[in-house]
């Protein structure tokens, strides 16, 4: 068998597109029966704004419309995760360039738009904090289909 994955998705708050991701990878890794393949799947923030908070419960909400449960609380992202998950997802290109410059030399993470396993091409996850329940929509779409580029990428699809 071979080495279990672990993945960390991170957006700016940990309120809306990291935890919705999470949600949505967790959902599909366990409906696929993948858990076993897993280590650990787990959301945080570039910043620590929100830290201890539910997810936006416009995020909370779309997800339970999908079937999809939540249950995580915003925390910032750490050096220890850099050595922890083997993979951390970000959403916009502001997430990846603040990770690219917390990460410590020699960390295994790999850190990378989580959009690039989009198979539509849509790399970036915008955020849809101030705008209306269809950005929330539009993000879910995006990252269920992030998801399974994901696990394809992974070779377990």
């Amino acid at each position: 068998m071979s080495e279990q994955q672990s993945v960390l998705f991170v957006c700016l708050g940990n309120i809306c597109r990291s935890p919705m991701a999470e949600a949505v990878f967790a959902h599909m890794v366990k409906e696929k029966n993948l858990s076993t393949e897993f280590a650990s799947i787990d959301s945080a923030g570039t910043a620590g704004y929100h830290v201890g908070e539910k997810p936006d419960s416009r995020s909370a909400a779309t997800c339970k419309k999908h079937g999809v449960p939540v249950n995580s609380r915003a925390r910032k992202v750490s050096k220890a995760d850099f050595s922890k998950f083997n993979y951390i997802l970000c959403m916009d290109e502001s997430n990846l360039s603040d990770l690219k410059h917390m990460q410590p030399s020699g960390s295994k993470a790999v850190v990378q738009l989580f959009g690039d396993f989009d198979p539509k091409g849509e790399r970036i996850i915008r955020d849809p904090y101030y705008g209306g329940a269809e950005g929330f929509e539009h993000n879910f779409k995006q990252v269920t289909r992030a998801s399974e580029g994901f696990l394809k990428h992974l070779n377990l699809l």
